[in-house]
């Protein structure tokens, strides 16, 4: 014990977890120790024998569990990005625990009783706004976990929790499972359709895994996409793409059916629990959008004119296909493949003509100044800073006047180990409880890392470097942050506001400012001509009817699954089979996340009944950045001021009251559907 690091200070630069000193076996003892002192934490503030305070209270409670946080910050980002089988074990071991341990506190009578007394009393305790507000949603925390219910509905509450939390871990770990363990190995006959970048980046994964001199696609989103994208191996493409939708439906140990069915039905019963007819109900009460009914009325005014839009694609599509001499009809393997084709012709724009000039480390200078123009950062490499992996790079992050703000790594490439997709978390939040804590960011991210022996730099497609602007943006909202309490900082606000500042920040990707300076060919240096630049900005919403119904069916499965009352005995497969009936989803399409690998609904409950809130934060990106249009200057400063206003606010403030303070006025939708190009139905 006396060794373990997360039991002592750390001396560290910044507050750097000591990465090179944490062993997997740290985690265990360190997690029942800082377990144990949380609860006798709480303990003293429910011993109280005098009537509550708000600091001896809730603010009793924001200093509480500061050593679990920080082991299971340390835990969670290293089980995501860089996990093996201990690590994995310790997931499963502690997963139902921390479950236990979070419900014992928020089922705590003496503790509610204090807070239900605060919030009794809140009008003439004379709170400040962000104190109201932090107590107004303790109140409903503890209320939502089931504080209200009788003893033996706090049991059987309990009891799901800790489950779900089981559940949650293996789902994940299953998904990981199967994309570790799936690869296309490529000979050189295999490769025909393929530009050099793909080749590349394949060969740098057939490297990694032993197979030097043959080429492995991967079930990363970066391998497999540009694979489906660029092969002209029709057979090869079908069998990619298979794998790629299959998984988490493998027979055995890591099939996701089982899993799925539990999840649903006790989400369902835990939402009955607490009165409510379904859990959809439930989790959108306490949201921006507020009912089934608002988010079902988003869905649906951009989903009919998406499918009208997918069949005009298609018909172009079928039409390539055919002058290729295929007359079957287009498959889900065939789409991107042809859409590319259809791309090249209508917009003289060839994918792999663009992605020189996409340079990883171009595109993160480009993010970097990006924030310094907008709020005022500089980013300094910081390579003397510990990291978790080789991978990672580390910058300290200043403002104007020189003062550290916080400290960001980036972890930007695919391997074994790291699960897929793209994340930004934190390794310490920002709060001024008592001193001024700056916080550690991290982005995650899974590009193809290109052939570094062969001395190329990683370059990026358009999507990719949308899609590290996104994460940025999340970082971004965590680096900002200007709050008191831990509980309100940064990204930790309603579900479907906290994507609003990812997403207005893409938009800085693609400005032609941007374009013009930091999309340089790797070999030259030389900036994209602007014949080029123009014709893929108006290519940029190509391919927007598949893009809206993929997206807008896995938003609406999503609430469907989660509405759905008498969820006992669930099949996925069929319930999937049914709703793409039902909808009429378009076959060659069908859903960006299939059940059995719909990680934001299944490896945890944060996107629960709540996937649309990307096309309900879309809404505000879109029609926030067009006051930046209308100005005449995407850097605006005025506007620029008051977005980082909404950035640094976190949750201490409603999130509609902000945006309304940022734009003059409540959002619109018309600037989204003119974004991908939809027109309204009539």
């Amino acid at each position: 014990m006396s060794e373990n690091p997360f039991l002592e200070s750390w001396d560290t630069p910044f507050g750097m977890p000591p990465f090179e000193r944490v062993r997997p076996e740290h985690f265990p003892p360190a997690f029942d120790h800082a377990m144990a002192e949380q609860l006798a934490e709480i303990s003293g503030i429910t011993a109280a024998p005098w009537p509550p305070s708000f600091a001896d209270t809730i603010a009793a409670l924001e200093r509480s569990g500061r050593l679990l946080d920080r082991v299971n910050r340390v835990f969670a980002n290293l089980d995501a990005s860089n996990t093996n089988t201990e690590l994995e074990a310790i997931a499963r071991d502690f997963a139902p625990k921390l479950a236990q341990h979070h419900m014992r506190i928020a089922l705590d009578p003496r503790l509610f009783a204090r807070i239900a007394d605060l919030y009794a009393r809140r009008a003439a305790l004379g709170l400040a706004q962000d104190q109201m507000r932090l107590l107004e949603r303790y109140y409903l925390r503890f209320v939502r976990n089931g504080a209200l219910l009788g003893t033996e509905e706090k049991a059987r509450m309990a009891a799901i929790t800790e489950r779900l939390a089981t559940l949650h871990t293996l789902f994940g770990q299953n998904v990981l499972h199967d994309e570790r363990e799936w690869q296309l190995v490529l000979d050189a006959a295999d490769l025909d359709g393929l530009p050099d970048f793909i080749r590349e980046a394949a060969a740098q994964a057939a490297a990694e895994r032993g197979l030097d001199g043959r080429w492995v696609i991967t079930l990363a989103r970066s391998s497999i996409e540009p694979f489906l994208t660029f092969s002209s191996r029709r057979d090869l493409r079908r069998i990619a793409h298979g794998a790629w939708i299959a998984r988490g439906t493998h027979s055995g140990e890591a099939d996701n059916t089982p899993v799925i069915r539990e999840i649903v039905a006790l989400r369902a019963e835990q939402a009955r629990l607490l009165g409510y007819d379904d859990f959809a109900a439930f989790r959108l009460e306490d949201s921006m959008a507020k009912s089934v009914d608002a988010v079902e009325a988003l869905l649906q005014q951009v989903w009919e004119p998406a499918k009208q839009k997918a069949r005009e694609e298609r018909a172009a599509l079928e039409e390539a296909a055919r002058a290729e001499g295929l007359n079957k009809p287009i498959e889900p393997w065939d789409w991107r493949y042809y859409a590319e084709k259809v791309r090249q012709a209508r917009y003289d724009l060839d994918e792999a003509e663009v992605k020189p000039y996409f340079v990883l480390d171009h595109m993160i200078e480009a993010a970097f100044d990006t924030a310094g123009r907008l709020f005022g950062l500089t980013f300094t490499a910081r390579p003397d800073l510990p990291v978790y992996h080789p991978d990672v790079r580390v910058w300290q992050v200043r403002d104007r006047s020189g003062t550290d703000v916080g400290i960001f790594l980036h972890d930007n490439f695919a391997r074994p180990g790291k699960q897929s997709g793209a994340w930004s978390s934190r390794y310490r939040d920002q709060q001024n409880l008592d001193a001024w804590v700056t916080p550690i960011v991290v982005n995650n991210n899974n590009f193809a890392r290109s052939n570094a022996s062969g001395g190329a730099p990683t370059l990026l497609s358009f999507d990719d470097a949308e899609t590290l602007f996104h994460e940025f943006g999340h970082g971004l909202h965590a680096l900002l942050s200007r709050v008191r309490y831990p509980s309100q900082s940064g990204t930790a606000v309603r579900r479907d506001f906290v994507e609003f500042p990812s997403q207005i920040f893409e938009h800085w990707m693609s400005a032609p400012e941007n374009l013009r300076r930091y999309a340089r060919h790797y070999k030259t240096g030389e900036p994209m001509p602007e014949t080029l630049l123009q014709q893929l900005l108006a290519a940029r919403n190509f391919n927007q009817g598949f893009a809206t119904v993929e997206y807008t069916a896995s938003a609406l499965i999503d609430l469907e699954l989660h509405r759905n009352r008498e969820p006992a005995g669930l099949d996925p497969g069929q319930f999937e089979r049914d709703f793409l009936a039902r909808y009429e989803v378009p076959r060659e399409i069908g859903l960006r996340h299939r059940l059995a690998h719909f990680q934001h609904l299944f490896a945890g409950g944060g996107y629960a009944a709540g996937y649309y809130a990307y096309l309900w934060a879309e809404v505000l990106d879109a029609d926030g950045f067009a006051a930046f249009i209308e100005s005449g200057d995407v850097f605006n400063p005025t506007l620029a001021a008051r977005l980082k206003d909404i950035y640094s606010a976190g949750d201490t403030r409603d999130p509609m009251e902000l945006y309304r303070a940022f734009r003059g006025r409540d959002p619109e939708i018309g600037p989204l559907l003119q974004q991908r190009e939809l027109a309204p139905t009539r």
